[in-house]
């Protein structure tokens, strides 16, 4: 056993997390496992944001209802398939659907979008990023054919997730949507952003509790951002240096799940997400949103990529991959966690 990992199984996780003093053994850690577990391969998702309507108050969120400042826009399930047309002539065989709660789309114009996708590729993926929905209504998305679903839990905090959200969202609700997607069979993303306003270390640490009873297939974690168009508009960013180490420690606790190297790490620093790379984060998500619409889909202040077409996104994502030491690749890549799940179903 080294340091770190006594560190973590000895309720260490503080001195590691906010603490600088054991961030170099870390990061050679974390890459040594997510070596071990996934090699060098970095997946590529291409994100479609179709829709930056949404029913929802957030208050740390640019596409919030309140928000009036903001362009909304909807994609129509035409286009929404035309860029996985163009996607997948780039290489794409994951596409990752994503909007605000939109009631417009409604559970059979999604299903129906899922389902043109997999007829038109069924080599590929469909991820579904679309807010709390009912069970039925997950289970019906999963007969259509999606694969994945992902929804941050955003924090595990009862008196935290209350600050940051309108008093009508439940924390209850959104936690139970996750286990529901997991019984349905869906490969599951939680998450939460690190340095949110009115956020303490002990929150963090009820995350990665929370994480650990979930064992979700996926992890997306990033910095805060503010936005000017929030009441959050005057907090500070997040830290880079805490998410990174959070990204390690993410895949030391959870050697078999996917975890991003977001946008909103490119956007608080240059390098970002490389450097989320080397703390083992495997997955990058190139948006495939055309780009007239990408500075709509407004979450936070100061985007990276929205005047790039998806060919350039696609280019220079690789070209950074292999630079930072690692492998672009084009296969689905589903997680491993669900794998093993997949075939100990199959030997049962």
């Amino acid at each position: 056993m080294n340091k770190i990992t006594d560190l973590l199984d000895n309720g260490g996780l503080k001195d590691v997390i906010f603490s600088a003093q054991y961030e170099k053994e870390l990061f050679i850690e974390a890459d040594k496992t997510r070596r071990a577990v996934y090699g060098t391969d970095v997946y590529l998702r291409g994100l479609i944001e179709f829709s930056n309507y949404c029913k929802n108050d957030c208050l740390y969120c640019g596409i919030r209802n309140s928000n009036k400042n903001l362009k909304r826009y909807r994609l129509s399930p035409e286009e929404i398939v035309s860029c996985c047309e163009n996607g997948y002539k780039l290489g794409f065989r994951t596409f990752v659907l994503q909007s605000g709660e939109d009631s417009f789309f409604t559970d059979k114009i999604i299903c129906g979008i899922v389902a043109s996708i997999k007829e038109k590729f069924s080599d590929c993926a469909v991820t579904l990023s679309v807010g709390e929905k009912t069970k039925e209504t997950y289970r019906s998305f999963f007969s259509a054919g999606a694969d994945r679903y992902l929804l941050r839990h955003e924090t595990a905090n009862e008196e935290h997730y209350r600050k940051l959200h309108p008093q009508y969202m439940k924390l209850s609700e959104r936690k139970q949507c996750l286990f529901d997607l997991k019984e349905i069979g869906f490969q599951v993303g939680a998450g939460f952003m690190v340095g949110s306003p009115y956020q303490t270390q002990e929150n963090i640490i009820e995350d990665l509790i929370f994480l650990r009873k979930l064992n979700p297939d996926m992890i997306g974690i990033g910095p805060f951002i503010n936005h000017a168009d929030t009441p959050f508009a005057s907090f500070p960013n997040g830290s880079l240096e805490v998410t990174l180490r959070l990204i390690a420690v993410l895949r030391l606790l959870f050697p078999f799940a996917l975890i991003p190297a977001t946008t909103a790490l490119g956007t608080i620093a240059h390098n970002g997400r490389e450097l989320g790379l080397k703390a083992g984060a495997n997955v990058v998500m190139p948006n495939l949103s055309p780009t007239e619409i990408r500075k709509l889909y407004s979450l936070y202040d100061n985007k990276i990529c929205t005047g790039d077409e998806a060919a350039e996104c696609r280019r220079c994502i690789e070209h950074r991959i292999i630079k930072a030491g690692y492998n672009a690749a084009v296969s689905r890549g589903d997680s491993k966690l669900w794998t093993k799940s997949q075939n100990k179903n199959t030997t049962d």
